[in-house]
């Protein structure tokens, strides 16, 4: 499918960010035809490397795809005056510098409305855009702490743990990008762009979810659960003669069928475990008694029996199981795509689906700066002037 087709062919993004959260973000209008521009900091000799790991890493090549690069100096007056002629005819802004720092840069939201008023200006921050820790750097495991999500992962009592993927950062990104894209519709109305703010605090805090609405409507502080389900039992992780496999029974006519499947009438029948409050005060007994049944049979065999009769379950994958499971690549989670110099490399695609316009990766991550001269031009520089922007430094 033609690029002009996708959902957001029309707009052009300046993406300033960085790392994770704010390159999420703009990922997500990138895959979906955004023009986006990257904008990033001339290379400095003996600098080593920056944040984001390295240009040709797994990382950094997944975050990055889609985009076109440009070097700009934003601390010379020249860098900054390109970078305000770039803004003149973009849609959107997304940074996520530490809040103080955009500021002295004079690339704040303000400052740029003055240019164009119908700029949308995301930014992602670690703990909010002012108050008590306003200036604090953020990052994702201290946002995973303080947003409670580690005092509710892990086994219990074995203390606080985190989550095995950046869940802050990548939920923060996410939040942004739905935000920018509220203000694009918002805009078709009132002609005019606005500040759209995330933080990973506030995005871990949503992303709590039911475990924050027990403890703010019934006042319940929830403790680490393991791999059980911390209302719903039996939930959880249970053997089997080959490995494990997740089983998630809610509800009495699935624990019915469960039981059926298992062929262990006597746990329908046990009072202790008559009601789903009886079971989850009887939590532990329960799961004893399944795991003897499941320890009967292999992975696979339950896997079959178990769906088959109703009852979710599936199988626990290392990450080379994921992408060979059937369904995964039916769905194509695994995306190829050609980079100059690493070659074919495959990359994570989207979850959202769309029937006629779908998400495209439809370039590698670029190199740094190997659009500059293409893009100074599309502003009307000649190369002269881009030769004396290179010597002075300001690209």
């Amino acid at each position: 499918m033609p690029a002009s087709r996708l959902p957001l062919s029309k707009y052009k993004v300046l993406d300033l960010t960085r790392v994770r959260a704010g390159p999420t973000c703009v990922r997500q209008l990138a895959d979906w035809g955004a023009d986006v521009i990257k904008v990033e900091t001339p290379a400095v000799p003996g600098s080593g490397e920056g944040l984001g790991g390295p240009r040709h890493g797994f990382d950094f090549q997944n975050l990055h795809r889609n985009k076109r690069s440009i070097t700009l100096n934003l601390k010379s007056d020249e860098g900054r005056e390109i970078f305000y002629k770039l803004v003149e005819a973009a849609d959107v802004v997304v940074e996520n510098y530490r809040p103080d720092v955009k500021y002295r840069l004079k690339i704040d939201y303000e400052t740029l409305r003055k240019i164009n008023p119908r700029i949308i200006y995301g930014s992602i921050s670690g703990f909010g855009q002012d108050g008590p820790y306003e200036k604090r750097p953020g990052f994702d495991q201290i946002a995973q702490g303080m947003g409670g999500l580690m005092s509710i992962t892990g086994l219990p009592g074995q203390g606080p743990v985190r989550v095995g993927i950046p869940i802050a950062d990548l939920c923060a990104g996410m939040f942004c990008a739905q935000g920018i894209l509220l203000a694009i519709i918002e805009r078709e109305t009132s002609g005019e762009g606005q500040w759209v703010q995330s933080s990973l605090l506030d995005a871990q805090i949503q992303m709590l979810d039911f475990q924050a609405a027990r403890y703010l409507m019934n006042g319940e502080v929830p403790k680490q659960a393991g791999n059980d389900h911390p209302t719903s039992i039996p939930t959880g992780v249970f053997e089997t003669s080959d490995g494990h496999i997740n089983i998630a029974v809610a509800g009495q006519e699935i624990y019915a069928r469960f039981c059926k499947a298992l062929d262990a009438p006597e746990l329908l029948e046990n009072p202790d475990y008559a009601t789903g409050a009886k079971r989850s005060e009887n939590r532990k007994a329960l799961n004893a008694a399944i795991n003897e049944y499941t320890k009967k049979r292999t992975s696979a065999e339950w896997i079959s029996i178990l769906n088959e009769a109703g009852c979710p379950c599936g199988p626990i994958y290392t990450m080379d199981q994921v992408f060979a499971d059937p369904q995964v690549q039916h769905n194509g989670m695994a995306v190829a795509v050609k980079h100059p110099t690493l070659g074919e490399v495959r990359l994570v695609n989207q979850a959202v689906k769309l029937s006629r316009t779908p998400s495209q990766i439809r370039t590698a991550t670029p190199e740094l700066g190997e659009h500059t001269d293409q893009i100074l031009r599309e502003l009307g520089y000649g190369d002269a002037e881009i030769n004396a922007f290179r010597e002075r430094g300001a690209i």
